[in-house]
C-alpha cells in the first residue's frame, strides 16, 4: 500500500526499453507486498527508453497508486538512473531490483527479515544462487565476484545481483560513487564506510522478453572500475599511504641496484657492462620521488577536503545530540 505519511520502503527500478515486463512486474509488486502491511512505493526510472516503455507506466499508474515514475531524456546508463532513484526514494529502507523479470518481488520480504536479523544488517545483498543465464555470462561473473571478494575484503557471492535492500542512511552514504558502472561495487563501499552487510540467495528467472543489456566487455570494465574505487574510497584521505609505499619501494630497489653498481666499480675499477641496470637503478630511484610528491600533493588535497567539514557517519548515539555551532558575527572574529 502507498501513503501520504512516512513511508517505510522504496523500491527503484531502473530500466531501459521494457515495455513487455512492466506489466507482469507490477502484479508481481502488488502481490508481493501488498499483505505485508507496510507503506511503500515503487520508483520507476526510465533511462531513456526508446519503446513505449514510459507510457506503459504512465498507464499503470492509474491502477496502483504506489506507482512514481521519472524519465530522462536520453539513455545514461543504470548508474545515473539509480542515483536518481535515490534522491527520488522517501521510504526509510530503499531496495533495488531489475525490470526484466529475471529478479523476484517476491524475496523483498525475505530480504527485510534477513535486514533485521543478527542484531540488524545495514544491507543485504541477494544471491543468484541458480542464476538462469548462459555461460558466457554466469562465467565471467563468477571470476568477477573471487576478484572483487579478494580485492574488497568482503565475501560475497554475487556483487552484481540487481535485488538488494539498503537502510537509508546507506543509500546516502552511497549516493557520490553512483557514476560509470560503479554501482555494483555498492557492497564494497557500505563494507568500507562500516556499514553491516549480509547476502541472502535469491530466486533468479529465466528472461522471458528482449535481451539482456550488458555483453562480456563489463569483465574488463568491471576490474577497471575495481581498481578506481579501491583507490577512491580507500585512500582518498591517505593518499600518501599508497603513493608513499610504493615511492619508498621503487627508491629502495633503485638504491639497492646503485649500490650494487658502486661496489662493482669500487672493487673492479669498471662496472662491467652494467650500462642497462644503472639505468634502471636511476630510474626506480627518480619513480620513486615522483610517486612521493604525488602522495604529498595528494595528502595536500586530502586536506582541503577535510577542512570542509565532513565527518564519517555516526551508526549509534546515546544521550543527546550536541547542538549544531553557531558561526560568531563578524565583528566578534
Amino acid at each position: 500500500m502507498s501513503a501520504d505519511g512516512p513511508i517505510d520502503l522504496t523500491i527503484v527500478v531502473p530500466l531501459f526499453n521494457e515495455e513487455e515486463s512492466l506489466e507482469p512486474l507490477c502484479e508481481q509488486v502488488e502481490a508481493a507486498l501488498s499483505g505485508q502491511g507496510l507503506t511503500f512505493e515503487v520508483v520507476f526510472v526510465d533511462d531513456g527508453s526508446t519503446d513505449g516503455s514510459f507510457e506503459v507506466l504512465a498507464r499503470l499508474s492509474g491502477s496502483y497508486g504506489w506507482l512514481r515514475a521519472v524519465r530522462f531524456r536520453r539513455n545514461y546508463r543504470k548508474a545515473a538512473a539509480l542515483a536518481l532513484g535515490f534522491k527520488e526514494a522517501r521510504g526509510r529502507l530503499v531496495a533495488t531490483l531489475d525490470a526484466d523479470l529475471q529478479d523476484d518481488p517476491a524475496e523483498i520480504p525475505n530480504l527485510l527479515v534477513a535486514l533485521e536479523a543478527e542484531g540488524g544488517r545495514d544491507l543485504v545483498s541477494g544471491w543468484k544462487r541458480k542464476r538462469r543465464d548462459p555461460l558466457t555470462k554466469t562465467l565471467p561473473s563468477k571470476l568477477f565476484n573471487l576478484i572483487t571478494s579478494a580485492v574488497s575484503g568482503i565475501r560475497l557471492h554475487d556483487f552484481n545481483c540487481g535485488l538488494k535492500l539498503y537502510r537509508r542512511e546507506v543509500v546516502e552514504e552511497a549516493l557520490p560513487y553512483l557514476y560509470g558502472e560503479l554501482y555494483r561495487f555498492l557492497p564494497a563501499i557500505a563494507h568500507w564506510a562500516g556499514y553491516r552487510v549480509a547476502e541472502l540467495p535469491v530466486t533468479h528467472h529465466p528472461r522471458r522478453f528482449g535481451r539482456s543489456k550488458f555483453g562480456t566487455r563489463r569483465l574488463l570494465n568491471g576490474l577497471l572500475d575495481l581498481l578506481s574505487i579501491t583507490f577512491v574510497v580507500r585512500f582518498m584521505s591517505t593518499p600518501m599511504h599508497l603513493f608513499g609505499s610504493l615511492g619508498l619501494l621503487s627508491t629502495m630497489a633503485g638504491g639497492a641496484i646503485g649500490a650494487y653498481i658502486t661496489n662493482l666499480w669500487w672493487q673492479t675499477g669498471t662496472i662491467q657492462n652494467r650500462h642497462p641496470l644503472l639505468m634502471l637503478a636511476i630510474l626506480l630511484i627518480i619513480v620513486g620521488f615522483q610517486l612521493f610528491s604525488t602522495g604529498l600533493l595528494g595528502d595536500m588535497l586530502a586536506s582541503l577536503h577535510q577542512r570542509g567539514g565532513r565527518t564519517p557517519p555516526v551508526r549509534d548515539r546515546i544521550g543527546p545530540a550536541a547542538a549544531p555551532r553557531e558561526d560568531p558575527p563578524a565583528d566578534e572574529r
